[in-house]
């Protein structure tokens, strides 16, 4: 059997992600551009970097798991469960999830403390190694 690399399934996993996201959106009636349009918006977490690599690091990684989104679509759902829908509020998390996907799919992972350049799918940018 052949080696599975983490990194490379990982990547492909974010990719069917973003591509559910962009299904979800349409078929609930909202234009996919809608996800282009919000897609900047979770990147000001890294603001967080301006006052050091340890608030930095945790800012984005906040708004850059999975978590957020996930319990932001269940308020959603479950609003609409009770009849009194924020529809906003799906539309928000579905272009959170858009991000994140898109994000890990490029090779952006979760930062370490070591700076940006260092991810839990390796070094990006500058740190990262040239291929030989």
């Amino acid at each position: 059997m052949p080696d599975v690399n983490p990194v490379a399934a990982q990547r492909i996993e974010a990719v069917v992600v973003a591509a559910l996201a962009v299904i979800v959106t349409v078929t609930a009636g909202y234009p996919w551009w809608w996800l282009l349009a919000l897609f900047l918006v979770f990147d000001l977490s890294m603001l967080g970097y301006l006052h050091g690599p340890r608030l930095g690091a945790t800012c984005y990684n906040l708004a850059h798991s999975y978590t957020l989104p996930a319990l932001l679509g269940a308020v959603a759902v479950i609003t609409a469960a009770l009849r009194d829908p924020i529809d906003w509020l799906g539309v928000l998390a579905v272009a959170w999830v858009f991000h994140i996907a898109v994000d890990r799919a490029l090779g952006y992972g979760l930062k370490t403390t070591e700076g940006f350049e260092h991810t839990h799918l390796g070094r990006i940018g500058k740190a990262r190694p040239l291929d030989r």
